[in-house]
């Protein structure tokens, strides 16, 4: 006769089972791809798009309109030919150096021409991917690494396209080619890992930066200072009229910058959700804070309101809000607008003069000094709700501590950027040259460096 088999015989093992499947379910589910989210994916690839007008055609014509008649087509020439040079760096070596796991200070090679992007398509699997994956502290990602990608390719374009405001009218186009790939690569690519990446040591101190204040502002305006100490002066500077040749193409440039930054600033959620509603507001309330700002300045100072003002004011608040639009609510982006209004006013009438560098088109005015103000008052104004992460669950709140980790990252920054900017210009002026001659100066660069002009 055989044994009968009482039910919680068989009941303890399949417990048991379910147990053991429970506990490991999180595992499995932490090693598996998450699903796409076709609304984040939608907004993405909107953002994506967006951030891309902000640099052709919205720099090229906010650049392009406030230099001379001689220079406009060579101005345009360069935010275009950036954004075609940076993405072919990009999708060959910088998104890997940037994104790929690596170290605390530099991604490994494993993206390198974009390995393994994609390749689940074929199989017909549409799934999105982990930044970070095998760290501490991977970032769970719905949407498609290829749009990620790409989101992150328009920031790359537009930080070096920055840069060429401050030496205008005077840099030899191949030194910009060349200069434009090995900055890219040492300078950009590497702090975009710090701050950035799961795994980056500015980001692993505590340092936050929503959308670019360090990456591209701080990084942007620091070179452009550089350069233009180290090419010096334009000739004619400070005695002959270098007055805007087009003030309509700059206003144009700078209203399509105004509109792309909702893709820059929202896009940083990285999702189609609540965060990116309130960067938008913020970004919306700061360009706006710092256009008044501006304007108010200028017209005690001058007695009289200017477009070109108004317009630089309205960007500086946009650099502003840029590191700070989804951890800070609308009062806070008001306060950081009316700020660097004022201060953006300053360092690009007063300051410069009272140096005496020739920051020609105040990129440093402007993105240097919006950004490294942008991201202290970050610190000041960040709520603790909105700016919650996964490295501190609890959110950071705006505090002096904070103040404190902001100051170190904007520090960081600079040094960095400075530094290796330095060297690389020396390096390629003594390889090519960086200059132009006075004859091909004085000519224009439209015609010497690109034979047309403007009839």
């Amino acid at each position: 006769m055989r044994p009968r088999l009482s039910l919680a015989a068989v009941a303890s093992p399949l417990l048991a089972a379910a147990a053991l499947l429970a506990t490991a379910a999180p595992a499995l589910a932490a090693d598996a791809p998450p699903p796409i989210n076709s609304g984040d994916t939608a907004w993405m690839l909107t953002s994506t798009a967006l951030v891309l007008m902000m640099t052709i055609p919205g720099l090229a014509l906010f650049y392009g309109g406030m230099v001379r008649k001689k220079n406009v087509l060579a101005t345009l020439m360069q935010s275009f030919a950036i954004c075609c040079i940076i993405t072919i760096v990009w999708m060959v070596a910088g998104y890997s150096l940037a994104f790929s796991t690596g170290t605390p200070y530099i991604g490994d090679l494993s993206r390198v021409m974009l390995n393994g992007i994609g390749a689940h398509i074929a199989k017909g699997a549409d799934i999105g991917f982990t930044l970070g994956q095998g760290s501490s502290n991977p970032t769970v990602m719905t949407i498609p690494e290829s749009v990620y990608m790409m989101f992150q390719m328009t920031f790359a374009i537009i930080t070096p396209a920055l840069i060429t405001g401050a030496f205008a009218d005077r840099m030899k186009f191949s030194a910009l080619c060349v200069f434009t790939v090995l900055w890219s690569l040492l300078v950009y690519a590497p702090i975009a890992h710090w701050v950035w990446s799961p795994i980056g040591w500015v980001a692993g101190f505590g340092a936050i930066d929503f959308a670019g204040g360090t990456v591209v502002h701080i990084n942007a305006g620091i070179a452009g200072l550089v350069a233009a100490l180290v090419l010096g002066k334009r000739h004619g500077y400070g005695t002959d009229d270098l007055a805007p040749f087009n003030l309509t193409y700059a206003v144009i440039g700078a209203s399509l910058l105004w509109v792309g930054w909702f893709g820059f600033n929202a896009g940083s959620a990285v999702g189609s959700n609540g965060r990116a509603g309130m960067a938008m507001a913020t970004t919306q309330i700061a360009a706006a804070a710092a256009g008044v700002g501006w304007m108010i300045a200028e017209w005690i100072r001058t007695g009289k309101p200017t477009v070109l003002g108004i317009i630089s004011g309205a960007v500086g608040g946009l650099v502003a809000i840029t590191p700070a639009a989804g951890f800070v609510l609308p009062g806070g982006a008001l306060a950081i607008g009316l700020a660097t209004g004022v201060v953006c006013f300053w360092s690009a009438t007063s300051l410069k003069h009272l140096l005496g560098y020739d920051d020609s088109l105040d990129a440093f005015g402007v993105h240097g000094v919006g950004g490294i103000l942008g991201a202290l008052l970050t610190g000041v104004f960040a709520y603790g709700p909105l700016s919650a992460t996964d490295a501190n669950p609890a959110g950071i709140s705006g505090s002096f501590a904070q103040f404190v980790i902001q100051a170190k990252a904007v520090g960081v920054t600079i040094v960095w950027c400075a530094v290796v900017t330095f060297i690389l210009l020396k390096i390629v002026d003594l390889a090519i040259g960086l200059r132009v001659s006075r004859e091909d100066e004085v000519e224009g660069l439209d015609m010497t460096q690109h034979g047309e002009r403007i009839n």
